[in-house]
């Protein structure tokens, strides 16, 4: 089931990171135009392809809260992508040509999901601000990023491998630092996690049983995970600096005390706390990145806006 809310929200208020190239005076003005609203899937199966011909003028659905998954149906094998806060899907798209490899794609919600709806409507007081448009286009880019990184892991050799590259790299958007390593607090079950790294269900679950044994990664009771190794190809002092706090369950309760019945951390998790101060550095060479791409993109949408006015001119009053 879902449900499209009536209210109109500002675009800024559910997601205040798409801002933050703008002026606060930009910002302020930005929150009174851009106006989306706010669609809720509960969890289950979603008929996010009923949205293919919605036409190519929406910009698209971003996710503001939940987990969701992409499947892509081949032949008898079904592939995955995990999308979360932040990400930015098109279930619709410009016509093209007939698929010669012919595939299904099924959408999942794993949890109540809230989509925020950017359509024409929305696309058109987009032109106005191409500081957030330069971020959508940083999240789709970042999604096709993940795509590659995705299908790098499910060949590497080895599914205990593969779990573990694919649940340090979904720490780097959920994770956070406990006294215990560090907590995924993503409840992705087994069918979800065998799709993401190309491998059977019970291949997967043989490997988790495997890995807890060790000690490496372990089910947390409340349906999330716990990494207590090393980060798989990567220098441990070099963690703290790329797992990011992101949105999704984490921001509903406060984050754990790094002391548990009364004993301090151990020497590597207290490292990770005081390197997650870096990540400010990151995020500023991030800015001075995006803000070169809002240049380029100024132009593309002057010329797009151009173009949807001259359509409408031919077309006439609706």
């Amino acid at each position: 089931m879902s449900l499209t809310e009536n209210a109109m929200i500002p675009l800024l208020d559910a997601e205040p990171d798409l801002g933050r190239l703008m002026s606060a005076e930009q910002i302020e003005q930005a929150r009174s135009q851009l106006l989306i609203r706010r669609h809720v899937v509960e969890a289950g199966p979603w008929d996010g392809e009923r949205l293919r011909d919605a036409g190519p003028e929406h910009v698209g659905l971003l996710i503001l809260d939940g987990l969701m998954t992409r499947e892509l149906a081949l032949a008898d094998n079904v592939s995955g992508e995990l999308l979360g806060p932040g990400d930015l899907v098109r279930p619709w798209q410009a016509g093209g040509p007939e698929r010669l490899v012919p595939y299904e794609v099924r959408w999942t919600a794993l949890e109540r999901t809230a989509l925020g709806v950017l359509d024409r409507r929305f696309a058109l007081a987009l032109t106005h601000y191409p500081q957030i448009n330069a971020m959508l286009i940083d999240r789709l880019t970042e999604r096709s990023q993940r795509i590659s990184l995705m299908q790098s892991i499910s060949q590497l050799n080895g599914v205990d491998r593969r779990l573990l590259t694919l649940f340090w790299h979904l720490a780097e958007r959920w994770g956070r630092v406990t006294a215990s390593g560090v907590a995924v607090p993503v409840p992705v079950p087994h069918r979800v996690l065998a799709q993401l790294v190309g491998a059977r269900r019970p291949t997967v679950s043989t490997a988790l049983s495997r890995l807890a044994e060790s000690g490496e990664l372990t089910r947390e009771p409340n349906g999330g995970w716990l990494l207590t190794g090393a980060p798989v190809g990567i220098p441990t002092e070099e963690a703290a600096r790329i797992i990011r706090v992101r949105r999704h369950h984490a921001e509903q309760r406060p984050p754990e005390p790094l002391e548990r019945n009364g004993l301090p951390p151990t020497g590597r998790i207290a490292e990770l706390v005081d390197e997650l101060a870096t990540l400010r550095a990151a995020t500023a060479r991030r800015r001075d990145d995006t803000a070169a791409l809002a240049a380029q993109t100024r132009e593309l949408f002057e010329r797009l806006q151009a173009g949807r006015e001259r359509r409408q001119a031919d077309r006439g009053p609706d």
